[in-house]
């Protein structure tokens, strides 16, 4: 069992900078897990955003994000970052913290353990 607890979404104007956080806790090892970070907007599906592997050499980005957002993790701390630069209004949405023992598992949208979410608003 796997506990994820995300923080840092918040207000911000576009072109602004955000960091999500998700802090990682459970039985597991927590750097046996491929993390990621999904989001969804109102009235609309739940999408992928980033990924990162277990062992450092698995990372992936939405088109939509890539080269604004920055996916990290920090093993010690058993925390996930998301650094979201350049803000859009169309990145509103509640961000949800993801975590699986597969990558593959995580980026097609099956992880096994989800955070409760944190809201991002741009405004514009």
């Amino acid at each position: 069992q796997v506990q994820l607890v995300e923080s840092g979404g918040g207000l911000v104007q576009a072109g602004g900078s955000l960091r999500l956080s998700c802090a990682a806790s459970g039985r597991r090892t927590f750097s046996t897990y491929a993390m990621g970070w999904f989001r969804q907007a109102p009235g609309k599906e739940r999408e992928f955003v980033a990924a990162f592997g277990w062992n450092g050499f698995s990372t992936g980005y939405a088109a939509s994000v890539k080269g604004r957002f920055t996916i990290s993790r920090d093993n010690a701390k058993n925390t996930v970052y998301l650094q979201m630069n350049s803000l859009k209004p169309e990145d509103t949405a509640v961000y949800y913290c993801a975590a699986d023992a597969g990558y593959n598992t995580l980026v097609t949208g099956g992880p096994h353990y989800w955070g409760q979410g944190t809201q991002v608003t741009v405004s514009s």
